[in-house]
């Protein structure tokens, strides 16, 4: 991961992997030992599996909760959250704010996560998730004047609706198409309101390891990142959804970068 951010100048860069809660466990290493040192990082959640009965949602033995507080206790660079304790056992949901580099007040793109469950716990981003999204962004962006745009782990069943048959092909961009969108069990709302906001420009998700294109959904884009370590099934190259965020004029640039440096799949995802 540090190979694919070392290679990224000027803007705001960000990259995108497929689960970066994942490496947690298979590498032993918290996500900041991964990064390059000063860089600061965010997470959430995937896929977990805990014990029946359990009322929070844990990964080899541990709790979802108590994941995201090891991350954030041991990583002064992480800009994670536990999140709502009134959404709880759904842990890390979050928004964060992006500023211009010439006003820290003044925002330039708001950054929205979401648990979207696994393991025992139901794969969907329910009404209570939904409902704190509409309430926070009517808060701080109540206008829709500054762009937003969306993470999650499992993609949402939209992402069916827009999935290229076989071939990608234009107006959808990537470069592998190797599987069958894998969707949360179901949609309890949140589709319609981020297809309703001018603001909402894209959704980034995770999980199927074999499909790394963005397709137009309505008036945003709903876009795969890119399986990026060497846990999970899968032996695809290497990669990672790299973003570009400039501020002025304000726009948002994506690509895939793989392991060795090439890149392919540009795409502009707000003008």
């Amino acid at each position: 991961m540090k190979q694919y951010l070392r290679q990224g100048q000027g803007a705001y860069h960000g990259l995108v992997s497929s689960a970066i809660t994942m490496m947690h466990r298979l590498s032993g290493h918290w996500p900041g030992s991964l990064l390059p040192e000063s860089l600061q990082f965010t997470a959430l959640h995937r896929t977990h599996r805990h014990a029946p009965g359990q009322r929070y949602c844990s990964f080899g033995g541990t709790r979802r909760i108590e994941l995201m507080k090891k991350e954030i206790e041991n990583n002064l660079l992480t800009l994670s959250k536990t999140g709502p304790k009134d959404l709880w056992p759904s842990i890390s949901n979050y928004v964060l704010q992006l500023s211009s580099s010439d006003d820290p007040e003044s925002p330039v793109l708001f950054m929205y996560f979401f648990d979207s469950g696994g393991g025992s716990y139901p794969e969907v981003i329910s009404n209570a998730q939904a409902e704190w999204f509409q309430h926070v962004s009517e808060e701080i962006n109540p206008d829709s004047r500054v762009p937003e745009v969306v993470f999650w782990h499992i993609p949402s069943k939209a992402y069916k609706n827009v999935a290229p048959w076989l071939r990608i092909h234009k107006p959808c961009v990537g470069s592998i198409n190797k599987e069958r969108v894998a969707a949360q069990e179901a949609e309890l709302g949140i589709m319609d309101m981020l297809a309703k906001r001018s603001s909402v420009k894209a959704v980034f998700a995770g999980h199927n390891h074999g499909l790394d294109w963005c397709c137009p959904y309505k008036k945003l884009w709903l876009c795969y990142a890119r399986h990026t370590g060497y846990g999970g099934y899968g032996n695809w190259r290497r990669g990672a959804r790299i973003l570009e965020i400039n501020d002025q004029p304000f726009y948002i640039k994506s690509w895939i970068r793989m392991e060795d440096g090439d890149e392919h799949s540009q795409i502009i995802l707000s003008p």
